[in-house]
């Protein structure tokens, strides 16, 4: 198998020789059933580590998780050029960790550290997110998302090595304040909901002796404060243009953009698009599983199906998986909404778009702001969005200029 990729015959030989020769053999195999891209780059990386972790006193594949946050510090030491900023400085330490994190656990069945994370505060409430699930009914979704939000707090917390009786209304300002630098006022709300849960549940199953909960704050905000994120038409085209389809990931790329623009969709729904949603005979779009948990039908517009079907023609890895759109490298899994929006976010960035919080929902206030322009109604529009209730269109009012200049010039302005 690694005769495929590397042509040297002593490139070949050294890998075989390395102590951790038979484990990375097993990796590429596995690796080239998902893709072939990067075993060019991932194999030396892997080389690298297992003479660090030899030298370090390694001497079993099983050993070597405990050598892996020491070798990617010693990475980042041993860097070229000094990242400029923390955010590039995680970013080059996560692209260092996670094609080992992959290779350990292929091979040894390692758990990760994000799949640690997924349950924070175990120590202390070990029931907590499957009582998430049963018996608040909440989605894996917002489980998932309380799940992230408490891992920040579980790291604020164990840097001071507190207890669980420590909790204190000081330490929750604490953190409140400094997650408030970090985001809006607007995204605090779901860590306080997120950290609400939590105290309830504490307190509840008596592991700590006051609810503290009831002084867990949200931000204040005001409905209706903003208004949409659109880009015009020709910003839109733009974006489209700037996606290179020679490519398998532009082809990809593009027939997510083109459902984003053309249907409003959620990068959650363009996600979870499978094989029988489209129905090619009628030419029409199933949407299942929205947000407001219903299902939508929509004709099928020639550009986007065109997209999607050149992808499928010419892109899409051959899996019994039914989900469209599909990672490029390994591995081959469906991609998620995550990948969706950044997509978006990129594409966006690389056209020259200036928008504030560029991503997915971008492109679908864009549509909105198409029928609004078309001088469709509201009901029409947040029936065509997905919208279970009217309030969640009724922002869209504050971008319709002609309805508005209509009310200025007309009686309205008298009524005033």
């Amino acid at each position: 198998m690694l005769e495929r990729y590397f042509i040297r015959p002593n490139t070949v030989d050294r890998i075989r020789c390395s102590w951790l020769g038979d484990a990375i053999e097993t990796y590429v195999a596995w690796l080239a059933g998902q893709s072939s891209r990067c075993v060019s780059r991932r194999v030396p990386l892997l080389m690298r580590f297992g003479e660090f972790a030899g030298k370090r006193g390694a001497t079993q594949v099983e050993e070597l998780h405990s050598h892996l946050d020491a070798f990617v510090r010693s990475r980042l030491r041993r860097r070229a050029s000094p990242c400029l900023s923390k955010v590039a400085q995680q970013r080059f330490l996560r692209d260092a960790r996670k094609p080992i994190e992959q290779f350990l656990r292929i091979v040894t069945g390692y758990r990760t550290c994000e799949s640690v994370a997924a349950r924070p505060f175990e120590g202390w409430a070990p029931g907590f997110f499957d009582h998430l699930r049963e018996e608040r009914g909440l989605s894996p979704t917002t489980v998932a998302a309380y799940a992230g939000h408490l891992a920040r707090f579980e790291q604020y917390v164990v840097a001071r090595r507190l207890t669980a009786d420590a909790l204190s209304p000081a330490l929750l300002d604490g953190f409140i304040a400094e997650r408030r630098v970090h985001v809006s006022a607007r995204s605090l709300g779901p860590i306080c909901a997120a950290l609400r849960a939590l105290l309830r549940y504490l307190f509840r199953e008596g592991t700590v002796r006051q609810d503290l909960s009831v002084i867990v704050d949200g931000p204040r905000t005001y409905r209706l404060s903003e208004i949409p994120r659109a880009i015009s038409t020709p910003d839109v085209e733009r974006m489209l243009a700037a996606v290179d389809r020679r490519s398998i990931v532009g082809r990809r790329d593009y027939a997510m953009l083109m459902l984003l623009v053309v249907y409003g969709l959620r990068a959650r729904e363009v996600a979870a698009l499978t094989l029988d949603d489209f129905d090619w005979r009628a030419n029409v779009l199933h949407v299942r599983g929205r947000k407001a948990g219903h299902a939508g039908a929509y004709p099928l517009a020639p550009e986007a199906g065109e997209a999607v079907l050149d992808y499928l023609r010419n892109g899409r890895p051959e899996t019994t998986d039914r989900r469209i759109f599909f990672r490029i490298q390994a591995p081959r899994a469906a991609i998620t909404y995550a990948v969706v929006s950044s997509r978006a976010k990129v594409y966006l960035r690389k056209a020259g778009i200036t928008v504030s919080r560029p991503g997915s929902h971008t492109l679908r206030h864009s549509c909105a702001q198409r029928l609004v322009d078309a001088e469709y109604s509201l009901k029409v529009i947040g029936d065509f969005l997905g919208h279970r209730h009217a309030m969640s269109t009724r922002i869209y009012s504050k971008v319709a200029i002609e309805a508005l200049r209509e009310v200025a010039l007309g009686d309205g302005e008298a009524i005033l």
